[in-house]
This record gives C-alpha cells, sequence and structure tokens, in this order.
C-alpha cells in the first residue's frame, strides 16, 4: 500500500480544519492548508502573495476542461500555459503540489480540490465535514468576535465561494455526499468524534483490499 492520504472539505464553521489538525496528530502526520500554498509557489515560481490572493477563490473564465487539456501536453514554461488565466495557472499549480506531496508521505490535506487532484489515488480517503448553521454561528462568533448576523452573513459568503471554487474546477457538486467517501457532522460528533470516525473507516478501507 501507498502512502494513507486524507483530504477534508468543511462548511466555513464547521470546524473541518479542526478535524484536520486533529487527525495529522492523532497519525503523527503532516496537515497541509495554508502550507500548500508555500509548495505550490515554491515549485511554480510564483510568489506566494499569488496564490493567497486566488486561494479557493471561484472564476468564471473560460471552460476548465480546455485548460486541463493544453497543460496536460505543455508544462509550466510552454506556451498555452503562459496565455492561461492567472487564476488557472494558480490552481494548477496547486494541483501539482497536491499530487507531489501525496506521492511523498503520507498527509492530511485540508480543501483546495484535493480529492479531486487525488482522484486516481486508491490511497485517498476524502472527508466532508459539515454542522448546522447554528453551531457554525456560535463557532464564528466565538473565534471571530462578530455578532450573529455578520456570521451568518460571513458563513454564507465562505461557503458559496467555496462551493463556486469545487464545483468549476472538478465538475462535482460541492458538499453532496456523493462525491465523498466520508461525510460527518461535527456539531453532533464533536471533533475527536470525527476523527475517530474517519480512522475507523480508514480500517474497513484497508482491510477489502
Amino acid at each position: 500500500m501507498g502512502n494513507k492520504v486524507y483530504t477534508i472539505g468543511r462548511e466555513f464553521g464547521s470546524g473541518g480544519k479542526d478535524v484536520g489538525d486533529k487527525l495529522g496528530e492523532r497519525l503523527g502526520i503532516k496537515v497541509f492548508d495554508k502550507e500548500l500554498l508555500q509548495h505550490a509557489a515554491k515549485e511554480s515560481g510564483f510568489c506566494e502573495e499569488i496564490f493567497e490572493n486566488h486561494d479557493e477563490r471561484p472564476t468564471n473564465s473560460f471552460l476548465y476542461s480546455l485548460v486541463m487539456d493544453t497543460y496536460s501536453t505543455s508544462g509550466y514554461t510552454t506556451v498555452p500555459f503562459l496565455d492561461m488565466p492567472l487564476n488557472h495557472k494558480v490552481f494548477l499549480a496547486q494541483f501539482d503540489a497536491i499530487k507531489k506531496i501525496a506521492s511523498q508521505e503520507s498527509c492530511v490535506i485540508v480543501g483546495r480540490c484535493a480529492d479531486y487532484a487525488l482522484a486516481d489515488n486508491p490511497d485517498c480517503l476524502n472527508v466532508f465535514i459539515h454542522s448546522s448553521m447554528e453551531n457554525r454561528i456560535r463557532m464564528v462568533c466565538k473565534r471571530g468576535n462578530m455578532t450573529e448576523n455578520k456570521a451568518k452573513d460571513f458563513i454564507i459568503k465562505q461557503d458559496k465561494q467555496r462551493a463556486s471554487y469545487y464545483n468549476y474546477y472538478t465538475s462535482k457538486k460541492w458538499g453532496d455526499s456523493s462525491t465523498y467517501h466520508l461525510t460527518l457532522d461535527s456539531g453532533k460528533l464533536g471533533i475527536d468524534g470525527c476523527v475517530d470516525m474517519i480512522l475507523k473507516f480508514r480500517e474497513i478501507m484497508d482491510a477489502q483490499k
């Protein structure tokens, strides 16, 4: 078996990043979230600020399938890639960084369409963390020191942004249970409960190979 990789999709305020951090801690493996931007910047030669400005941002540019067709036979230095819009370049650089990291070590990757990038990896377990709006508002208010109304508006905006980004680049539906191996309600299970379920699911996955 290859490296054990876990991807974590998450609703904003659901604690998905906390689940990823706790999972990495329990397994003794690295967790990549914002760190992924550093890897992508280093590999592609773009400055990290570019990745931060385009991080999980939706696009309305030309069809992504066309971009993938030209990129798959070229690379970072050829004309088709150089002529792409910047947001496509950023996505492709992250796409490559995700695949490279997963090939080198067991890890947890939070967000950034990692499940799509690793769709052909049989040792990748794709998880989506969600929770009720009430629970998410409570968490965002606590961490962001904002009113409930502002927290709700912010959550809706962030979810919409993540969904648009994911749906555009993957041609799948963000948050749809059929898209992932496992979807978990952090409001019902808690952070540790979600980690327990992920580890149990991995045991079952491995036993069936």
